[in-house]
């Protein structure tokens, strides 16, 4: 018995491609950050999301986010990633000139935090030391300093 066909080749093609390639969708996971420790009030949080050691070393952010610090705490939430691995730079903007504030050493005046609760020597921690897997919906901390 033979079925009529319903679709052109160039039509099925398209539909199988699409069929292929929805699984990739449902692999998006949403990520969910905590800030902890910070102003009790007056700060605006600056929360940057990177995806590979040359972003992160770069400042390039695959995505970024601002937001009101609320009696120390705040919550953040970056949806549709990629499985793979992130690092996360937070600092809190206590005297609304949009940047961090650093002394004449170059040592942070306002609070900051990375993921996985990294800390540099004499600076920023490494991408490795923040980085942290994404393959679901996943909750992290950051606690300021």
């Amino acid at each position: 018995m033979h079925f009529p066909a319903l679709l052109s080749r160039p039509a099925a093609r398209a539909l199988l491609t699409v069929a292929a390639l929805a699984p990739l969708g449902a692999l998006a996971a949403d990520l969910n950050l905590s800030i902890a420790d910070g102003p009790a009030a007056g700060a605006t949080l600056y929360v940057a999301l990177y995806n590979d050691a040359a972003s992160y070393t770069e400042s390039k952010p695959v995505a970024s986010q601002t937001g009101p610090a609320r009696d120390g705490k705040a919550r953040f939430v970056f949806t549709d990633l990629a499985p793979g691995r992130y690092a996360l730079r937070v600092f809190a903007d206590e005297n609304g000139n949009a940047k961090l504030d650093t002394n004449l050493v170059g040592m942070p005046i306002e609070r900051y935090g990375f993921s996985n609760d990294a800390k540099g020597n004499r600076g920023a921690p490494d991408f490795e030391a923040a980085a942290f897997r994404v393959e679901a919906d996943a909750q992290t901390i950051i606690h300021l300093r």
